[in-house]
């Protein structure tokens, strides 16, 4: 089965944390958005991480990730959040480029619903993460090209997420 991009298998999101609480600059929807110009900036302290949920569950053989440089994570790894296992470290250069990440062959069979990136370090001094664009590669077991539709919510925490009702498509 061929692999392509999974972002409309996401049926849930939820960052750490965003600058100054402004997630409608730097919010988690940035992650996503294609644009060159937008990204999710954290706010300041460790460990920050991106949970991802995916309806159906998915197999992941890829991560691309672009950070900006100077804030990219250092000590990363991905986590099945269902297992409650890691699946693999991550080891981003601090570049600015789009980095791909295997997920190891051994893993790559394994459907997952909910994963989280873990940044446990980060290039950083105050412990800050910067990324533009994050792309999920791989394949579902299910049938289903469709994805749910989103709503968004912040926490008073700073920490945003985004929730899906079921049977709406977005396009």
């Amino acid at each position: 089965m061929e692999s392509k991009s999974l972002l409309k298998f996401i049926s849930k999101s939820k960052v750490s944390s965003v600058l100054n609480k402004d997630t409608t600059s730097y919010g988690r929807k940035h992650l996503f958005d294609g644009s060159a110009e937008t990204c999710w900036n954290s706010e300041q302290g460790l460990p920050q991480s991106v949970m991802v949920e995916f309806t159906p569950a998915v197999k992941l053989s890829k991560i691309h990730i672009q950070f900006q440089g100077g804030f990219a994570g250092k000590d990363t790894r991905l986590v099945d959040m269902v297992r409650g296992v890691e699946i693999c470290p991550l080891h981003p250069n601090d570049n600015n480029q789009i980095q791909v990440f295997d997920v190891p062959e051994s893993e790559q069979d394994v459907e997952r619903s909910r994963i989280k990136i873990q940044f446990l370090s980060s290039t950083d001094f105050y412990g800050r993460i910067v990324i533009y664009a994050l792309d999920f590669i791989g394949h579902t077991g299910a049938n289903s090209s469709s994805s749910p539709d989103a709503a968004t919510g912040s926490g008073s925490d700073g920490t945003e997420t985004q929730t899906a009702s079921a049977h709406i498509v977005i396009t």
